[in-house]
C-alpha cells in the first residue's frame, strides 16, 4: 500500500511540474516605456491592458512595468534603447523609425491602404509578420517584434478655414505623420512631426496651421476643437495603425516558450481589445464636436484623386530602397487576390 502511494504521489507530483512548467521559469521584469500615453483611448490604453494581464497569464512569471513617455526613453529612441538593451522592451509604432528604415512605414499605416481586417490578414497570415520580423533583422535591430494593438481610420486633418482645392494647402504648416506626409509635402504643405502632448500649444501660438493626429475620441481629449473647426474625412493617410511591443532578442530568447507564448497571444487579444475599443468611442466624440461648433467634412472628389495619386509618386520614391519595395509587392500581392472577396462579400459603403 505504502509503495502505491509513492507510486502515486510521484505520478501527480510530475503531472504537475509537466502541466505548470512556467512554474519553473525565470521570472522576468519587461521595463517597457511607451511611446503614447496610456490616458489616450485605443492609443495608449492598449499597452495598459496588457501590462495588467500578463502576470497571471504567464503564471505570474512575466510583470510589465509601463513608463509614461518621456519619463524614461524618449519616444523616438525607443527602438534603439531596446536593441542595445538600455530597455528590454518598449511599445510605439513602426512608423516612427521609417527615417531609419523606409519600410517601416508599411508595418504601421499605408496612404490608401487596407483597413484592420486585410492589414492583420495580411499580417498574420500572409507573409507580414515574417518581413517585419525581417527588416528587424536585417537592419541589424536586435529586437524581437510583436504586433500587439491596432485601430481603424483616423481623421486626416484639422484646419482653420475650409480645404476645397489644391490650392488651398499651399503654404500651410501641418503635424502630419507617416507617408502621408511626404505626400502632403509635394503639395505645397510644409510638415512637422510633433508628439500629441505638443500639438495643441503649437496651434494655440501658430507655430502650425493644421494638424492630423488621430481617431475623434483622441483628438477629443487633445483639445483641438477648441482651436480649430474644420475636421476633414476620410483619414486617407491612415485607414488603420498598428502599433508594436518591441522586445530585446536577448531577454526575447532568454524566456521559456510559455512565457513567449503567453506574450504573443495577450498581444494577439490586445488586436481584438483595441479595435474594439477605438470603434466604440468615435461615434460620440464625432457628436459632441459637432456640438461644440466643429465642421465634420469628407474630401471633396478632386481633392481625394490629388491625394491618392500623390501617394502613388511616393511610393515610386520609396521603391529605391530594397526592402521597402520588397514589402510593398507582397502586400500589393495580397491586397490583388484580397479584392476578389472585398469586392463581392461586402455591402457597398454609404458616405
Amino acid at each position: 500500500m505504502k509503495k502505491a502511494m509513492s507510486t502515486s504521489i510521484k505520478a501527480v507530483a510530475l503531472a504537475t511540474l509537466c502541466f505548470s512548467g512556467s512554474a519553473l521559469a525565470d521570472k522576468v521584469l519587461l521595463k517597457t516605456p511607451i511611446a503614447f500615453g496610456t490616458h489616450l483611448p485605443a492609443l495608449g490604453t492598449p499597452i495598459k491592458w496588457v501590462s495588467e494581464r500578463i502576470q497571471p497569464i504567464s503564471g505570474n512569471t512575466i510583470k510589465m512595468k509601463v513608463y509614461e513617455p518621456g519619463k524614461l526613453v524618449a519616444p523616438l529612441e525607443i527602438l534603439d534603447a531596446v536593441s542595445s538593451g538600455k530597455v528590454n522592451s518598449g511599445y510605439a509604432t513602426a512608423g516612427y523609425w521609417q527615417g531609419k528604415m523606409p519600410a517601416a512605414a508599411l508595418f504601421s499605416a499605408v496612404p490608401f491602404g487596407p483597413e484592420a481586417p486585410e492589414y492583420m490578414a495580411w499580417m498574420f497570415y500572409g507573409n507580414g509578420l515574417k518581413l517585419y520580423q525581417g527588416m528587424y533583422d536585417e537592419a541589424g535591430y536586435n529586437v524581437k517584434v510583436l504586433p500587439c494593438a491596432i485601430i481603424s481610420p483616423e481623421t486626416s486633418g484639422w484646419f482653420k478655414k475650409p480645404i476645397e482645392k489644391p490650392e488651398d494647402l499651399k503654404g500651410l504648416t501641418m503635424r502630419f505623420f507617416g507617408l502621408g506626409g511626404q505626400v502632403m509635402e509635394k503639395l505645397g504643405v510644409g510638415t512637422v512631426q510633433l508628439p500629441g502632448g505638443e500639438i495643441f500649444g503649437a496651434l494655440e501660438k501658430g507655430a502650425i496651421d493644421a494638424s492630423e493626429f488621430s481617431q475623434p475620441a483622441i483628438d477629443q481629449r487633445l483639445g483641438f476643437h477648441k482651436i480649430v473647426k474644420y475636421n476633414y474625412f476620410p483619414g486617407w493617410h491612415q485607414q488603420a495603425t498598428m502599433f508594436e511591443l518591441l522586445i530585446n532578442k536577448d531577454t526575447w530568447d532568454g524566456m521559456e516558450e510559455d512565457q513567449q507564448a503567453a506574450l504573443e497571444t495577450l498581444c494577439l487579444a490586445s488586436m481584438t481589445n483595441s479595435i474594439a475599443e477605438g470603434e466604440a468611442m468615435q461615434f460620440e466624440a464625432m457628436q459632441k464636436a459637432q456640438e461644440q461648433g466643429v465642421e465634420l467634412r469628407y474630401w471633396n472628389e478632386e481633392m481625394l484623386n490629388l491625394f491618392e495619386s500623390t501617394w502613388l509618386e511616393v511610393v515610386e520614391e520609396q521603391k529605391k530602397d530594397p526592402y521597402f519595395a520588397k514589402v510593398w509587392a507582397d502586400m500589393s500581392d495580397f491586397r490583388k487576390n484580397y479584392q476578389i472577396w472585398e469586392s463581392k462579400g461586402f455591402l457597398p459603403r454609404n458616405n
